[in-house]
């Protein structure tokens, strides 16, 4: 299971619990609206919270394979240069 996966089944799990929790509780109507408020407040930090973590992972990934395709291409065009150096 990736790390991504796991953090979004973590916070979608962490707001369907409290959700319930809350809606379950003995509470006023306007506790629980407070309450509710407070939780989609909280819920909403730890996904954003995610989702810059997994895009942060994301640009680094694709940081790396930009590297490590420039690499190539270097590479493979010194492979090539060599080979018409070979023929001439």
């Amino acid at each position: 299971m990736s790390l991504g996966r796991f953090i979004v089944g973590f916070v979608v799990g962490s707001a369907v619990g409290g959700l319930i929790g809350l809606l379950l509780a003995p509470s006023s109507g306007e506790e629980t609206r407070e309450k509710l408020a407070d939780k989609s407040k909280e819920i909403c930090e730890k996904a954003h919270s995610a989702v810059s973590e997994i895009q942060d992972k994301a640009d680094g990934i694709v940081n790396e394979m930009q590297a490590k395709g420039d690499e190539l291409i270097a590479k493979l065009q010194d492979v090539i240069n060599k080979q018409k150096n070979n023929e001439v």
